[in-house]
């Protein structure tokens, strides 16, 4: 689904000087190239405040730390994306509100948050899925209306602009109170291990996500909060600078790819596209089709058959999972969501992609559903 040794190959020169320079002064952790990553992140994002971590699934947690939830408190969310996005709400006592998302963007619906409110609401986690961003115009309107914090899961969507109301352009996860990325390898923005990191314009949130991250210090040996231990190392900031320097060229060639499987799919009988909001700029983490009149799980095994990957994302929904049985959400009504997981595919996408190998993977998707 990716190529990550060719786009390694494409920087390398600058990416072994990189990482030899943090062997060779052995500052592997907290060393200056985490600062200045953050530095540097800060300014592409627009934002105030960059709070690396250790990964993905950490910086929402330590989001929802900072925000002092309760126990029995109630978080919304998609219940359509991956586990992480729900799986801290219950690691922390809070209870997950599981919603539907859009039919055509693959985010979570508005109206369908604002259904779901209750007195014990909370907080609102919407998820940027695929590289498009949700509708946080409507999403933050809400969240004023009700008073709720709002927690960007921006880990497939990194370096996506969004218009908001007001004609501004600002980068997704920086619209909420707080925003979390992950920067695991296959992330448009990612590393050569693990690692993560939370966002926010508030000065009083930032302190405190800083010394949740980092045991709860204030200063050394004074832990005012109970927190983590949750870190970017040194390599991998050192490998991530360099990455982001390349972050919007990435975002291009991915999008150059979907614009090629857009113009052959486009009219194909029974397979929908994936929709470019108004609103955002795709980034394409993944290229997503909706099949609908065909067997998506024949499809899967038939490419797998002739050596071409293709991923489910996500055959089985947050509130049909057995980790969340004792909220009861295995009850839910979720059409939309039960219906997608049935008949989305998501095909390689990646900024090594070859014309070959795009007229090879048409093509034989092309013959499964003309057969």
């Amino acid at each position: 689904m990716v190529d990550l040794v060719s786009q390694y190959e494409k920087i390398k020169p600058a990416i072994d000087s990189a990482i030899m320079d943090v062997i060779q002064n052995a500052n592997f952790i907290n060393g200056s190239e985490v600062t200045a990553f953050q530095e540097d992140l800060k300014e592409y994002l627009s934002v105030k405040h960059v709070i690396p971590c250790a990964n993905g699934t950490d910086a929402l947690q330590i989001a929802m730390m900072a925000l002092d939830l309760k126990p029995g408190d109630e978080v919304i969310t998609p219940s359509f994306t991956y586990i992480a996005t729900t799986e801290v709400i219950a690691l922390l006592g809070l209870k997950p509100v599981f919603v539907e998302v859009n039919k055509d963007t693959f985010c979570v619906d508005a109206a369908s948050i604002e259904a779901a409110i209750t007195p014990k609401t909370k907080a609102i986690v919407p998820v940027h899925l695929y590289g498009q961003a949700a509708d946080m115009n409507a999403i933050m309107d809400i969240a004023k209306k009700y008073n709720l914090f709002v927690i960007e899961d921006n880990a497939q969507a990194i370096g996506s602009d969004y218009h908001l109301t007001d004609g501004t352009v600002v980068k997704t996860g920086t619209i909420g109170d707080i925003g979390c990325t992950s920067f695991f390898p296959s992330k448009n923005l990612g590393c050569y291990g693990d690692g993560g990191a939370i966002f926010t314009n508030n000065d009083e949130l930032a302190l405190k996500l800083k010394m949740i991250a980092n045991h709860g210090q204030s200063k050394k040996y004074y832990h005012d909060v109970v927190g983590c231990n949750s870190r970017l190392d040194t390599i991998q900031a050192a490998v991530l600078r360099i990455k982001l320097r390349q972050l919007d060229n990435y975002i291009d060639a991915r999008r150059d790819v979907a614009d090629y499987y857009d113009g052959f799919f486009g009219a194909m009988k029974g397979v929908k596209i994936p929709v470019r909001s108004h609103d955002s700029k795709h980034v394409f983490h993944q290229y997503t089709l909706t099949l609908e009149g065909h067997n998506r799980d024949g499809l899967n095994e038939y490419l797998a058959e002739r050596d071409i990957p293709s991923m489910i994302y996500y055959p089985i929904p947050a509130h049909r999972q057995k980790m969340f049985a004792s909220f009861g959400s295995g009850d839910l009504i979720l059409p939309v969501t039960d219906w997608l997981t049935e008949r989305v595919i998501s095909l390689p996408i990646h900024t090594e992609m070859q014309q070959e190998q795009l007229e090879l993977i048409t093509k034989t998707v092309a013959e499964y559903i003309n057969n």
